[in-house]
């Protein structure tokens, strides 16, 4: 009997399609998330590269053992979180209006998004920098889209590098 009640409620109030550039429209979107996790997978491949290996040591082994796993697996956390977050912004931020205005956006975003799953296909260190540089290029994009200016700041961060952030006005 309710279902009916709700049935004939819906019917007499239609309600209109409501339009979101995202799932929810909250509009704040920030490429950092993706740059620290970009940095993240270059640390993660930097610790692993000086993993020194085990001798027959059972201890020193599953020392080893347990690093690598770690490592590995924080690696490929991090690497598909920038993924996710770099889908989100090329999904949901950006619109036609950005692509007349970057037309190799689509590709900077593909390259971005291939060299994170590339990151977690591999251990090397060239393809966790091109990372980040290819997602410093979309945080400088993003910015420049919302009128900021921006510098690259020493990250502060083990991997050293430099962040993209924008210029307060």
């Amino acid at each position: 009997m309710l279902h009916t009640f709700f049935s004939h409620v819906n019917r007499a109030l239609r309600a209109e399609k409501a339009y979101a550039h995202c799932d929810i429209p909250c509009g704040i979107y920030d490429p950092h998330g993706a740059q620290l996790a970009a940095m993240t997978v270059l640390r993660m491949v930097n610790l692993m590269d000086g993993l020194a290996m085990p001798s027959v040591n059972q201890a020193e082994m599953e020392t080893y053992a347990n690093s690598l796993n770690r490592y590995t697996a924080t690696k490929e956390q991090h690497a598909e979180l920038c993924k996710k977050e770099l889908l989100i912004l090329w999904g949901d931020y950006f619109r036609p209006e950005h692509l007349e205005k970057y037309p190799d956006l689509h590709t900077t975003f593909w390259t971005a998004v291939k060299l994170a799953g590339q990151s977690k296909q591999k251990v090397d260190a060239k393809v966790a920098q091109d990372l980040i540089g290819a997602v410093q290029k979309v945080a400088e994009i993003f910015w420049a889209t919302k009128g900021a200016s921006v510098k690259r700041q020493a990250s502060l961060q083990p991997v050293g590098g430099e962040i993209v952030v924008p210029v307060p006005a």
